[in-house]
């Protein structure tokens, strides 16, 4: 039951990357593709409607850790406590700005939210890549200098993803300068963007078994959270199969 737990904690937290890690890698580069506003709407629209789909996947992340590795919750969320911070704060600020850059007109107010949908897109992939380097080598070195090397190879990362998504959305628009990049393209970004991921849960594994609730609390978890893994895919499935290629959508 151990193994099966660990194996659906690495299965969502990969999954988090390959998906949310377009949205994030692509806001990462929001004032590098898109110079002008309407380039900008362009690539904000191409990827905000898979959002709060992707985002899913950390949310049912979060249940894991907190429901299966109780004490390893706790002693991860501690040690890394700044970095916790900064990543929630990362992630309210990139909604923030994706959710409100078109609620009002103004050249000013656009400016303000592509900015906080930009920082906050920084702050997630940089937070991100030193909570797994803390996590791998030991929560000390986190905010260390071997934390921010972490940080920014997983923004590279991340941000190769995303314009390896907005080509794949908007084959021949100018904001990606005529690149155009096929499915296989995007899968392999993907692939690449969960490598960090399935790497660190591979290196902590045998540490994460030690730490796992006990056996009664793990079959009651199973016994809830199964029956809704079928409508997490599901509902994946028909976000990719609604929005993935044709018109842009207006609203964001």
């Amino acid at each position: 039951m151990e193994i099966l737990w660990l194996g659906a904690f690495a299965v969502l937290l990969a999954g988090y990357f390959a998906l949310e890690g377009f949205d994030i890698g692509l806001g990462v580069l929001l004032p590098v593709l898109g110079r002008s506003q309407a380039g900008r709407d362009r690539l904000v629209a191409a990827m905000a409607p898979f959002v709060l789909a992707n985002e899913v996947w950390l949310v049912a992340l979060a249940g894991v850790l907190f429901g299966v590795f109780p004490t390893l919750e706790g002693e991860v969320l501690s040690g890394l406590y700044p970095l916790v911070v900064a990543l929630l704060l990362s992630w309210v600020l990139r909604d923030a700005g994706l959710w409100f850059r078109r609620r009002a007109g103004g050249r000013a107010w656009r400016v303000l939210w592509d900015g906080a949908l930009w920082l906050g897109s920084a702050g997630l992939a940089l937070t991100w890549g030193m909570a797994l380097a803390g996590v791998a080598l030991g929560l000390p070195a986190a905010l260390g200098p071997a934390g921010v090397a972490a940080g920014v190879a997983v923004l590279l990362l991340l941000a190769l993803h995303g314009w390896t998504f907005a080509a794949w959305r908007l084959p021949g628009d100018e904001v990606v300068r005529g690149a155009v990049r096929d499915g296989r393209a995007l899968l392999l970004t993907a692939c690449a963007a969960a490598v960090p991921a399935l790497a660190v849960t591979a290196f902590a594994a045998s540490s994460m078994l030690d730490r796992t609730a006990p056996d009664q609390t793990l079959t009651v978890l199973s016994v809830m959270v199964v029956p809704f893994a079928p409508i997490l895919v599901g509902a994946q499935l028909w976000v990719w199969r609604i929005f993935r290629k044709g018109a842009l959508p207006s609203f964001f």
